[in-house]
């Protein structure tokens, strides 16, 4: 493979799959690489190694040739790990959809990536007939007890994706570092889900600067599907550092503790839903004797650290999405709250206007960022120029989200842009205000977003779904926000729900809450008489 002179280039041998599973197989075969939630014996680096080659040779056979894309409609497993390892070592791009998708959302997954070849499981193979395939032809079904009938589609049971080579086909030319190594779909929560484009430079760089205090003695808690970079990013941090991971199929705070426990995990992203069910969840002997040592917080608020610290472990804080490669990174154990940290080497970071131009500290505007090796960044969307143009603007990335800096160079976190609150010339936060809300004890999560009132301006409405088995009184709750918040800030609106509109990736669909305004359900702060006064100087 060819060498760069300049060190910022990503070398193939560094951050490509192929050769590093490899390497790891040859060098550490024996080592575990995952550990499982059932108890099912662990799997090692040679055994994954061989198992990928088999699947990747009788791929070959279907057809699939370098720089194809290969859907995949799969849940977390070990399948779905043989799959990805084995698409990628043909020189081909996985492409993993949700196992939420059907209808519109299916339809518009499977058009974009125009693959020919997809591998689904046997409940959701079915959902293709009802939908506009484009140019797929044949589906491999994950069972050999196969009975599906798609006029137009070939249908082929699991077997055949068993073999027995040792050697995997041989490539067409090296795979380079500026290959897409996968294609992943972006939440959609605005519109139609976006087809990130990632190279294997963008993928490697992500996995080690999310996780940069971690070795290969680390063991990471992967419960994010496998259709998430959240899922991805752990699976190459293994293989690029040696390390390993926990295989869960999904989060479940009942079981959360008792199941890092059983398989060994040392460190875990606990985003901002499971860090409160699990605070406000009864402590017992598996979370007291955790083995977990570190925890990546998003986002890093005061609830979260207050169960690193209940737990026993070490909490840092960072900035990524799907199209960045974690540009912002806090230490271990920071002081404040709904900090990201400063840009990590190699990347550049600003807060910006609606111009483009630099916004003085303090001043909220949004993220922009790049990177000073090539590739390490999205290399766009897939079949979509407008939204890659808009986003590249400039020569920069734009994240999309409204930060703020400090004078000592470090970045906050405020808001998606398109879901901040102005209300009477005060600039809100809906992450600030579901902070506080969900810290009410009866609340399990919160929404909140602007509605139009009588007077044709912004107010703030919080959607809250409560804890199972418990109610929450709207006076009740304005009388515990009152004085946890700045007058401007305290809900008018509050509407109850059992649950929220969600995208398949389980975030809150806050457009449609928006677009459903003030119901008959809603209950009315002013309505009821309670008045909050302005804040004293």
């Amino acid at each position: 493979m060819a060498k760069h002179d300049d060190p910022r280039v990503p070398q193939a041998e560094d951050c490509v799959l192929r050769p590093l599973l490899e390497r790891r197989a040859r060098e550490q075969g024996e080592k575990v690489f995952a550990t499982f939630v059932d108890g099912r014996p662990p799997l090692t680096y040679r055994v994954l190694r061989d198992r990928a080659v088999r699947v990747a040779d009788r791929l070959h056979t279907l057809g699939v040739r370098q720089g194809d894309f290969v859907l995949i409609w799969l849940p977390n497993g070990e399948f779905v790990l043989d799959v990805m390892l084995a698409v990628n070592y043909l020189g081909a791009t996985f492409v993993p959809i949700n196992v939420a998708y059907k209808g519109r959302l299916l339809e518009h997954a499977v058009q974009v990536a125009g693959a020919k070849l997809m591998i689904g499981h046997p409940s959701l193979v079915p959902l293709l007939a009802d939908v506009d395939r484009g140019s797929l032809e044949t589906v491999v079904v994950a069972s050999d007890d196969v009975a599906i009938d798609i006029p137009g589609l070939t249908v082929l049971p699991q077997s055949t994706l068993e073999g027995n080579a040792s050697e995997p086909p041989p490539l067409e030319r090296p795979i380079q570092p500026w290959d897409i190594q996968c294609v992943l779909y972006t939440s959609g929560t605005t519109g139609a889900s976006k087809a990130v484009l990632s190279p294997y430079a963008h993928v490697s760089a992500m996995a080690l600067s999310t996780f940069p205090f971690m070795t290969s003695d680390d063991r990471g808690v992967l419960y994010m599907p496998m259709f998430h970079i959240g899922g991805v990013s752990y699976v190459m941090w293994a293989i690029l550092t040696g390390g390993s991971i926990a295989f869960f199929e999904r989060f479940v705070t009942a079981t959360f503790w008792r199941d890092v426990r059983e398989t060994g995990g040392t460190f875990a992203t606990i985003l901002g839903a499971p860090s409160t069910f699990l605070l406000k969840a009864e402590r017992g002997e598996d979370e007291e004797n955790t083995p977990l040592r570190f925890g990546l917080m998003n986002p890093l608020t005061e609830e979260a650290k207050m169960l690193a610290k209940r737990v026993g472990f070490r909490a840092y804080g960072v900035f990524n999405m799907t199209e960045t490669s974690t540009p912002l990174l806090t230490g271990l154990d920071p002081e404040e709250t709904n900090l990201c940290g400063k840009p990590r080497e190699g990347m550049e970071c600003r807060v910006v206007d609606a111009n483009d131009c630099e916004v003085a500290p303090g001043t909220v505007g949004e993220l922009i960022v790049r990177s000073d090796a090539p590739w390490t960044l999205n290399a766009g969307y897939h079949k979509n120029p407008e939204a890659t143009a808009s986003a590249w603007r400039n020569g920069w990335f734009h994240t999309g989200d409204a930060f703020r800096r400090d004078d000592r160079g470090n970045f906050y976190f405020v808001d998606r842009l398109k879901d901040s609150i102005r209300r009477r010339g005060e600039n809100i936060s809906s992450a600030e205000v579901e902070f506080e809300v969900n810290s009410h004890p009866d609340v399990k999560e919160t929404a909140a977003i602007a509605v139009t009132s009588e007077h044709t301006e912004d107010e703030v409405m919080v959607v809250v779904c409560p804890l199972e088995g418990r109610t929450v009184d709207p006076a009740a709750l304005l009388a515990f926000l009152i004085p946890r918040m700045p007058h401007y800030m305290v809900p008018r609106f509050v509407r109850l729900v059992e649950d929220f509109p969600r995208t398949p990736t389980q975030r809150v669909q806050k457009h449609v809450l928006r677009s459903q305004g003030i119901t008959e359900d809603t209950w009315d702060r002013e309505k009821a008489g309670i008045v909050v006064k302005r804040d004293r100087l």
